[in-house]
């Protein structure tokens, strides 16, 4: 990590008042103050070790914890852990030993199948989700009739807020209760043991939902459903954060969000209700419907089955003092024996670091108090938030109903609404190369107006009158195109983002309440949609979500640092930078981008806000091998 330069700039106090900063010369309100003194703890704990020192350290470690026989691979995993950018210059290493290194950095996909396993798995997770999404998109056409609360006739009004309900249920309790089961559940049942009971909870309440008989009894299992997904959904960005290397960890990461394979599971819940549409019984009314419905239990039945073959989360393990464990999952998600060594005694180092900074006992209470943790809660709030209320679920729950009010029939609609949840999935992958190469906060800076303006066609479409083809292929191209907006921006950022910004020490709780806030505002969204469509009519309904999308674009730019291709040690580093600092510069430099990037015109860079960076955007750091999640 590089050393704050020296200089004779005059210096000003940052937030906490207690640390000095060099005022930057291009202006007294943008500074480098990334070295703030618990930050700079975290920066890197090896940091200023004599090497013969952190030989020793590194030995002791490995006999203290039954590792005595990769003493040699913790002395040099040790070293290399120090300054990852630096393994060439090290007399300790051999050739075989940097080889190993260069092609870390060279051959990033280049990663041992164990670990792909653990993403497939986590993909299959993301896919239960998915698909009640979409299912229950199929769903609306047919059981609010069966139920007694059809969305026409004298009591729309009140039969609109009972399917919101309905629809909305899991995410209500995703919100208010099923997330914050995450960290007790961690605590006692590990990584593996939550995602599997979690997966259990899934499976059985979706086969719950298809033996249903009156719309509140689907509001209860559908409620129920929200205790699988709400410990899931915060679980596994946190697992395969915790077992990826921080070079490909973005791209693993977005697995589990809406992009890929939640995406995935959207499309495929479509495919479902297309295949069930036809299917009838003289004996059970519904059916098809409630085929529907319990089919997004298979995804959740195959991870039940498949979770105990992956890893444990050597963090979990190492924070339960079960060090042996640790290394023995790390060996089966590293290349090497001095991969493993160097990530398990970084890792040691790191929690040690975070222990002393520690202010306190409530770790809630810490997400707001300590700076570092409450820029992060902002940031991943903004993004959370701004996943609902981009309008994507919306689409993802309702677009059956948007389809046949603009003017298909139902067969139709159930096809067209496959077409979004393809686009979806295929826009997703490109979203695996630019998310941890353009960056979190440029997608989302580029995404949020297309998003803005798509809905704004979708809604103007409704306009057009409904004596042809022309209203609803102009409503379908507006949705297909903000999902070709959404997939690589909205889509994969928000839970990337939030897994990785937290500090290891309240990861759990930050992620608990980040996923919270995503569930409660998509209950939100889901509650009010009908309600919204029939009182707004569609014009109104999708102008209030492109709205939002107009405010979301300034909410990242003033208060979203960039987090791509960081380690989550330099990320301690950029969140310690003060809330009104960080908009301050990203005002200045909002005209100097537009300048350079879309009029072309030559203009001189601005100075970089955070150290590891060059000029603006340009990054001045090895792509690391350390600090990883």
């Amino acid at each position: 990590m590089a050393k704050a330069p020296q200089t004779d700039a005059p210096s000003v106090e940052n937030e906490k008042g207690s640390i000095k900063e060099p005022v930057s010369e291009f202006s007294k309100k943008v500074r480098h103050i990334d070295n703030a003194e618990g930050s700079a703890k975290l920066a890197n704990p090896l940091t200023g070790i004599p090497h013969d020192q952190l030989v020793q350290d590194a030995a002791d470690f490995a006999k203290l914890h039954g590792l005595d026989r990769f003493e040699q691979e913790f002395r040099k995993g040790a070293l290399v852990a120090q300054d990852p950018a630096a393994f060439e210059t090290l007399a300790d290493l051999d050739e075989d030993d940097k080889a190993v290194l260069r092609r870390e950095s060279t051959h990033r996909w280049a990663q041992p199948k164990q670990l792909y396993y653990l993403v497939i798995l986590c993909s299959l997770s993301a896919a239960v989700q998915g698909m009640d999404e979409s299912v229950i998109s199929g769903a609306n056409l047919f059981f609010p009739d069966d139920f007694g609360i059809p969305q026409t006739g004298p009591n729309a009004s009140n039969n609109q807020w009972l399917l919101g309900l309905v629809n909305g249920a899991p995410y209500l309790c995703c919100g208010l209760i099923g997330c914050w089961l995450s960290a007790p559940l961690n605590k006692y049942l590990g990584r593996r043991g939550t995602i599997f009971v979690s997966a259990f909870v899934s499976f059985i309440t979706c086969v719950w939902q298809g033996l249903t008989n009156t719309w509140w009894h689907l509001f209860i299992a559908r409620f129920i459903l929200g205790f699988g997904i709400g410990p899931k959904s915060s679980t596994v960005p946190v697992y395969a954060a915790e077992c990826a290397p921080p070079v490909i960890r973005g791209a693993l990461v977005m697995m589990w969000s809406v992009q890929l394979w939640t995406a995935f599971g959207i499309m495929f819940g479509n495919v479902m209700s297309v295949a069930f549409y036809h299917v009838k019984s003289s004996h059970v009314k519904g059916l098809n419907w409630r085929l529907m419905l319990g089919s997004a239990g298979v995804p959740a039945l195959v991870v039940m089955s498949q979770v105990y073959f992956c890893p444990e989360s050597p963090r979990w393990l190492m924070g339960k003092g079960r060090y042996d464990k640790a290394f023995e999952s790390l060996l089966r998600l590293r290349e090497t024996p001095l991969q493993a060594a160097r990530d398990l005694y970084y890792i040691h180092v790191l929690l040690e670091a975070e222990v002393e900074i520690q202010s306190g006992r409530n770790l809630f209470l810490e997400l707001f108090t300590v700076p570092r943790n409450r820029r992060a809660t902002l940031a991943s709030t903004i993004v959370m938030f701004m996943q609902q209320f981009c309008g994507v679920n919306v689409i993802a729950y309702y677009s059956s109903n948007i389809f046949t009010q603009a003017g298909a029939t139902q067969i139709e609609a159930l096809l067209a609404s496959w077409g979004t949840g393809m686009i979806n999935w295929l826009m997703a992958f490109p979203a695996v190369l630019t998310i941890d190469t353009f960056g979190r906060r440029n997608l989302l800076l580029t995404t949020f107006p297309l998003m803005a303006i798509f809905l704004l066609l979708t809604g103007g479409g409704f306009w057009i009158p409904n004596t042809g083809h022309a209203r609803i292929a102009v409503v379908a191209l507006g949705i297909y195109l903000f999902e070709c907006a959404y997939s690589p921006g909205e889509g994969p950022v928000p839970f990337t983002y939030s897994a990785e910004a937290f500090p290891l020490y309240v990861r759990d709780v930050g992620m608990a309440y980040a996923t919270s806030v995503l569930w409660f505002f998509n209950f939100l969204v889901a509650f009010t949609f009908p309600r919204l469509l029939g009182a707004f009519q569609p014009q109104g309904a999708f102008g209030w979500y492109a709205a939002w999308n107009a405010i979301g674009f300034v909410l990242v730019l003033l208060f979203l640092p960039e987090t791509k291709a960081l380690s989550l040690e330099e990320l301690d580093q950029v969140f310690s930078v003060p809330t009104h600092i960080h908009a301050a510069y990203q005002i200045k430099a909002l005209p100097h981008n537009i300048r350079k990037y879309i009029f072309r015109q030559q203009v001189d860079d601005l100075p970089p806000l955070y150290k590891h960076e060059g000029t603006i955007g340009e990054q001045q750091r090895t792509v690391g091998t350390a600090g990883h999640a």
